[in-house]
């Protein structure tokens, strides 16, 4: 028998202490309702260990990837949201969706400087307004995802519908089918 409880308790941030928990531009584009914010070890940031650690799956744990990609002539970032279980579909999906050119995977510092976030806790919420948040639509299916916060040290709960409603969300396949899924 397989739960999707969470093994251990999270550890709640009350909605009047995030600013001293989270980076102040993440706290301010947090939607009002529907995220709870928790604190987390920082040795159990990454997906692997936090999914071992807190008894998420990594079907249940949405991470943001900082993409940088040229189109029309001009560098641009995005922000991808896909599910810990799934592989993006980079020079596929993901260059259709942004019309791109050419991307790659930021570099760790560029991702950190432009996002003004710790690496390993870049989250959606809180990027610069010029970047597209694209949200793989398998995210969409699941009934709660845990993000990142903006810092190793936090993540983020909150059903998908949330990320549906928020004006900068794109909803797009981005992500490879799953190898054992073929008919």
């Amino acid at each position: 028998m397989h739960s999707h409880e969470p093994v251990k308790q999270l550890d709640i941030i009350p909605a009047d202490q995030l600013c001293s928990h989270l980076p102040t531009h993440v706290v301010e584009q947090l939607p009002a309702q529907g995220v709870t914010v928790f604190a987390v070890a920082d040795d159990a940031s990454d997906t692997a260990q936090f999914s071992a650690r807190y008894g998420f799956g990594l079907e249940d744990c949405a991470n943001t990837i900082v993409i940088r990609y040229r189109k029309e002539g001009g560098e641009h970032y995005a922000a991808l949201v896909s599910l810990g279980s799934l592989r993006l579909d980079i020079n596929g999906a993901v260059k259709a969706a942004l019309g791109a050119q050419r991307l790659s995977f930021a570099k760790r510092e560029a991702a950190v400087e432009h996002s003004g976030m710790e690496f390993g806790g870049i989250t959606a919420f809180g990027l610069p307004d010029d970047w597209r948040i694209l949200v793989d639509a398998a995210v969409m299916e699941r009934e709660q995802v845990v993000m990142g916060a903006g810092v190793r040290a936090a993540k983020l709960l909150l059903a998908p519908g949330v990320l549906r409603q928020w004006e900068r969300c794109e909803v797009a396949s981005l992500t490879l089918p799953p190898g054992d899924d073929a008919p």
